[in-house]
């Protein structure tokens, strides 16, 4: 029998079930803390005698360390969140374009010839209020408070988004 398997006979049961109260009873993730736990043994195998210390109790900090990293690691990514309902990746078909067209067509409407003109040199031709001003040739100011006010009327004459997938 090798070192190697003499250590691990003498010290496994012990390691595991510390590993098993360090993860709270996840018996995967304590055996894949033991399987680390030992490689990082084979790679000491040569430090792994008594007379430089325990051996177990070397063996049972480096699974509490290898338990704390985890611990960390998991702490510093990001949260995980639920996928939408539906294919996330499905591109609206023509349909729902032409839908669109309609409704932000007719909600337009409702606007002031000054502030739609407005509207479709910001939104639509995407220029900056600078440039609006310059193709309107009004000030920025008025591009500033146009848009504002255009805006409001918008958001009161939009129907609401549940209204718009009923239809």
């Amino acid at each position: 029998m090798s070192a190697f398997e003499e250590l691990v006979e003498a010290h496994g049961s012990a390691l595991l079930g510390y590993a098993s109260r360090l993860t709270r009873g996840d018996h995967h993730r304590a055996e894949d803390v033991v399987q680390e736990t030992w490689l990082r043994a084979w790679r000491n195998l040569d430090r792994m005698t008594e007379d430089r210390g325990s051996v177990r109790a070397w063996l049972m900090r480096v699974a509490h360390n290898i338990v704390v990293d985890q611990y960390r690691s998991r702490r510093a990514r990001p949260t995980e969140v639920e996928m939408p309902e539906g294919d996330p990746t499905s591109v609206p078909g023509p349909a729902d374009e032409v839908l669109n067209r309609v409704v932000v067509g007719s909600v337009l409407e409702a606007l002031p010839p000054t502030h739609r003109s407005t509207v479709v040199e910001v939104y639509f031709a995407d220029r900056t209020a600078a440039g609006a001003a310059e193709v309107l040739s009004v000030p920025v100011g008025t591009v500033k408070s146009r848009v504002h006010k255009a805006l409001r009327v918008l958001r009161a004459e939009l129907p609401a988004p549940a209204a718009l997938e009923a239809a």
